[in-house]
């Protein structure tokens, strides 16, 4: 049985690519792939994809969209300092609460 991967990256926030083809490029979190442990990041790992044409509907030819890049490929930005780094937790009374 597979271990899920913790995503403490949520949406709208701005990470940095840290490794691969797409490295030091940034872009904000749109949407997860929990049982995967991805990611799909805003103009980051870019494919393309054929589209066939539907009878008044769409265009067809060929599509640029995002493709899921792993969790562990990436690190959020800091807001204050502009600089990617890890994220951290603690423990504020009674809740846990994300560090950056």
């Amino acid at each position: 049985m597979e271990t899920q991967q913790r995503i403490d990256i949520k949406k709208n926030d701005t990470v940095k690519v840290i490794t691969g083809r797409d490295k030091r490029q940034a872009g904000t979190r749109s949407a997860r792939i929990p049982g995967e442990g991805k990611i799909l990041v805003e103009h980051v790992m870019m494919m393309k994809k054929a589209v066939k044409a539907v009878q008044g509907k769409t265009k067809g030819g060929i599509a640029e969209k995002e493709s899921r890049i792993n969790v562990s490929n990436v690190q959020l930005v800091c807001a204050s300092c502009g600089k990617p780094s890890r994220i951290g937790h603690e423990i504020k009374g009674d809740r846990k609460v994300r560090v950056v």
